[in-house]
């Protein structure tokens, strides 16, 4: 073989590997069908799936509707763009916050 014809399939080669590289990360970043995430500031009072403070037993403990330490189950995605009351974006979040004071 040819140096330019060895050059060519080299350069085949770099391309198939950095197009299959960017295929697998774009594949990556896509939840899995059913996932689930920890939504943090949505639950309604006594319907929390978890994490709802000191002193508390856990799901359904939450006191008050959008409890900013309470989590609930949602669809993987779907978090930041589900309304929550006390969040000072006013979406749900993926960790505890500090609850927003309006007035």
């Amino acid at each position: 073989m040819s140096s330019n014809t060895l050059s060519n399939l080299a350069l085949v080669a770099a391309l198939g590997s950095v197009l299959a590289i960017s295929a697998g990360t774009a594949q990556a970043s896509e939840p899995a069908a059913g996932a689930k995430e920890r939504c943090y500031g949505i639950a309604l009072a006594g319907q929390n799936d978890c994490a709802a403070g000191p002193g508390t037993s856990c799901a359904g403990s939450s006191r008050s509707d959008h409890q900013a330490n309470a989590w609930k189950y949602v669809p993987a995605g779907t978090c930041e763009q589900t309304a929550s009351t006390t969040s000072p974006t006013g979406f749900g979040q993926k960790q505890a916050f500090t609850a927003r004071r309006d007035g």
